[in-house]
């Protein structure tokens, strides 16, 4: 069961008045929902950032709790519109496009169900091809945040195995080397987050203190090559020294002490931006 808390995240923006419209289709439907966001600031079209953002958010919320993920390229094509249910007892309504990928990997899908548009859609709005956000995920979500409609009354059963995901990158450990990739930003601050459990620096030997060589490569060429110390905290490097360390999520993150290592070795995020690291000889700074 629901439980009146209604979560947003999009590609939107808040420039003008399409996230006001989702919340006010959400409030038509009960004024007793909570409505808040995860973002609005996904970058245009990154179905990969909008997976990965769900997955750092939903599990830190509690169970009933139900998602609207509108990132959605393909509107008005003939992809599906679906809620999933998590093994975590929470709801993602979004569109079928990859959004769902990180959660599907790390917490599991339990159950999907397409939308019934016949049933789950604003009315008067069927002329409307180009704002599912609003028509069909706004007004399928509050439904169920407020319990007016059942899980089983979202539409009919869909195969969990047929969701479409996104290619992700497996970590690697070999001879010493850890290779990964640099997922996403820590946008405000301009970290980087890979996708390196810290388990896999355990795992190597490798403790705070420790000097660590990384290099920092795309499909074409060298970005970043360089020594960083491995600490708990960025206050165990001096102002402008980079830094590896455990993020909120428990992976491996590369920041620079108040600056921004993204913006200072342009950087960029997903698939193919891969990062390696390894012991090098430990750095005495005087």
């Amino acid at each position: 069961m629901s439980n009146n808390l209604l979560v947003f995240q999009s590609d939107f923006g808040l420039v003008d008045g399409a996230v006001s419209a989702m919340y006010g289709v959400a409030k038509s439907v009960s004024q007793d929902l909570n409505l808040y966001d995860i973002t609005h600031d996904i970058p245009t079209y990154n179905i990969f950032e909008a997976s990965y953002r769900l997955d750092q958010t939903t599990t830190y919320w509690p169970e009933g709790t139900v998602f609207v993920s509108v990132v959605d390229p393909g509107v008005g094509s003939d992809r599906l519109s679906i809620v999933a249910k998590t093994k975590n007892n929470q709801y993602i309504v979004t569109p079928d496009n990859g959004t769902l990928t990180h959660l599907a990997q790390s917490i599991g899908i339990s159950e999907v169900r397409i939308i019934d548009e016949k049933v789950n859609r604003l009315a008067k709005s069927y002329e409307s091809y180009t704002f599912h956000g609003r028509d069909v995920y706004a007004y399928t979500g509050a439904r169920l945040a407020a319990n007016e409609i059942s899980f089983a009354e979202v539409g009919p059963k869909y195969d969990v195995d047929k969701i479409i995901q996104l290619n992700t990158l497996e970590v690697e450990r070999k001879n010493g080397i850890i290779k990964g990739n640099v997922d996403i930003l820590d946008v405000q601050f301009g970290n980087l987050w890979t996708n390196i459990d810290k388990n896999y620096f355990f795992n190597e030997g490798i403790n705070y203190g420790d000097t660590l060589e990384v290099t920092i490569h795309d499909d074409n060429r060298q970005l970043y090559k360089n020594v960083m110390s491995f600490g708990r905290s960025f206050a165990d490097t001096q102002l402008g020294e980079p830094l590896l360390y455990i993020n909120s999520l428990e992976k491996i993150g590369v920041a620079l002490n108040q600056g921004s290592f993204a913006d200072a070795y342009h950087i960029k995020t997903g698939i193919h931006s891969k990062i390696s690291i390894r012991k090098a000889a430990k750095i005495v700074y005087s």
